[in-house]
């Protein structure tokens, strides 16, 4: 019996040393989009030391109720918790501590999304070739679009979308069939920088050197005057200050048809990327 409780203690031992611990840190910031049903809150916050500089981003949320009752405009305050690997971090005790004095003041930080079932504006857009082209254009197959930039820092935003992608890309290389009825569309919201010539040298790190993956996605900027009427219209927040963007992260899928099927501002993964993009391909 003494011999089998030291196992039982040994392995409870061994089972709690394996469970992830994780760090605490404290966020304040104000409310840019709050999803309740994707339990995701879009935040504009300051530097939080030892976890990440100042930015806009999206947060999940474990409860959707952590959520309820947020309006763009609400200044938070909120614990993160971040897995010791950094696999994971959420939000909880989300905490309303101010809010705008006006309604004005609140509608003029909303990100208007478009909602499932409706159709993509037809803005003209340019790609890493120089070419113009619209969403339009590719109407009868299903379209998964996602907003970059090139100089974008951070490795769980803009390089981890891009590497995304990239693999999805690569799957659907190997279905014919797939390929010709999907595209992949990264749009820069930094167009200034972000010029034919720089997205197409961005691009191909992505595609191994294979211009050939150009014929399926496409890395294309909108005119500026246009780009804030794009990214309000798929729920885009960003702002640019000091030379350094904050944003937030949004990928939409788009049917056949033209009309908005899904869309991701927090949690996903490629194979559900995937999976979601196959299955609006053949859904007509």
């Amino acid at each position: 019996m003494r011999n089998a409780h030291a196992c039982l203690m040994a392995a409870f031992v061994v089972l709690a040393a394996c469970k992830p611990a994780t760090k605490e840190f404290s966020l304040h910031g104000q409310v840019v989009q709050s999803d309740p049903s994707q339990k995701t809150i879009v935040i504009k916050h300051g530097d939080i030391p030892g976890f990440m500089p100042g930015m806009t981003m999206p947060y999940k949320v474990k409860q959707s109720f952590e959520a309820d009752g947020l309006k763009p405009g609400d200044v938070i305050d909120a614990n993160i918790f971040v897995l010791r690997d950094g696999s994971d971090f959420w939000l909880q005790g989300v905490r309303i501590t101010g809010r705008p004095s006006t309604s004005s003041a609140s509608e003029s930080n909303a990100v208007h999304m478009l909602k499932p079932g409706e159709h993509v504006p037809d803005l003209e857009l340019t790609n890493q070739d120089g070419k113009t082209f619209r969403l339009t254009d590719f109407q009868g197959k299903a379209v998964l679009m996602t907003f970059i930039y090139t100089r974008c820092p951070l490795p769980e935003f803009c390089p981890r979308l891009s590497s995304q992608f990239a693999r999805i890309q690569d799957d659907l290389a190997k279905s014919p069939e797939d390929y010709a009825r999907t595209r992949l569309v990264s749009v820069s919201f930094d167009p200034q920088y972000d010029t034919p010539a720089v997205l197409r040298k961005y691009a191909l790190a992505y595609l191994r050197d294979d211009a050939s993956g150009f014929s399926h996605w496409d890395f294309a900027s909108a005119p500026r005057d246009k780009l804030r009427d794009l990214a309000n219209a798929f729920g885009l927040y960003y702002s640019e200050e000091d030379n350094q963007i904050s944003h937030s992260m949004n990928i939409v899928l788009i049917a056949p048809d033209g009309k908005v099927v899904k869309y991701w501002s927090g949690d996903w993964t490629t194979a559900e990327l995937e999976t979601a993009l196959r299955q609006a391909a053949h859904s007509g």
